[in-house]
């Protein structure tokens, strides 16, 4: 019998941008990909241009440029709401896998955000529903079946957050934060999409929350601000069973120190 070559799996990125990138160099060997952008001439120039393609959410007419029954990693706010329904319903979006890029920042904060440590935070949390991105998130997962990501800060080259210490843009508090290397969160997506459940939402980090001050500790002098930032916001701690056990992930940026110190040594070098 002659073998049956089967076409790979269309995938659109829409709004692909740093997550985007590396999505791409992941899966473009097993899928036919597509990256959306506003300005793909521009922004896209690591992808081939016959795969570009020209989105906006607020101009319906560049809707058409999506190949109709590819998976959608969806990268932007999900906002403003009636639009997000319309083209969910137009480019029936309850007939696709679609993945939908949230923040662990629609979690509220608990009543006792006065407690230190704070508590874990898992799926079950309650969702901040006055976030117009949050309320548009939830309405692609409860309507159409969308998998929501709700991922922690993303770090990876370019992206380095000990620039943002050394910057004065955050300071070596106390407070506790998460992430997720952005190699680990292209690879979350894949995931998600082959076997994700539909309607599903994941908290994305690398599962060990960490403080602005431990990781202030890698910048020499900067103990010495850390130790004056001992009250403020506790901050979030966000709990990744649910992503390990369902979806079998497992970080190849386990270690946060050492990823940092693995970007500083490709920063400096001429």
């Amino acid at each position: 019998m002659p073998i049956v070559m089967r076409k790979p799996p269309r995938l659109v990125v829409l709004g692909a941008g740093y997550t985007g990138r590396v999505l791409y160099s992941q899966a473009a060997n097993s899928r036919e990909l597509f990256a959306s952008s506003r300005t793909p001439s521009c922004n896209l120039s690591f992808i081939p241009e016959s795969r570009r393609l020209a989105f906006d959410l607020e101009e319906p007419h560049t809707w058409q440029h999506v190949p109709p029954e590819a998976d959608l990693i969806w990268s932007f706010p999900a906002t403003p709401i009636a639009l997000v329904e319309r083209f969910a319903v137009e480019a029936e979006l309850s007939t696709r896998r679609v993945v939908v890029l949230g923040s662990t920042s629609a979690y509220q904060m608990a009543s006792d955000s006065g407690r230190y440590p704070p508590p874990w935070i898992d799926e079950t949390a309650r969702l901040d529903l006055s976030k117009p991105r949050v309320e548009g998130e939830e309405a692609l997962r409860n309507r159409h079946g969308a998998i929501v990501l709700r991922v922690s800060g993303i770090y990876g080259p370019g992206r380095n957050p000990l620039d943002w210490i050394r910057s004065g843009r955050v300071s070596p508090s106390r407070k506790f934060v998460n992430f997720i290397h952005v190699e680990d969160l292209a690879a979350v997506c894949l995931l998600a999409l082959d076997g994700g459940k539909r309607g599903e939402i994941y908290n994305v980090s690398d599962g060990t929350p960490r403080t602005w001050q431990e990781i202030s500790r890698m910048i020499p002098g900067a103990i010495n601000a850390a130790e004056t930032n001992a009250d403020g916001e506790a901050g979030k701690r966000i709990l990744t069973t649910k992503l390990k056990t369902q979806l079998g992930f497992v970080p190849r940026h386990a270690d946060l120190f050492a990823a940092l110190r693995e970007l500083e040594g490709r920063e400096q070098l001429p």
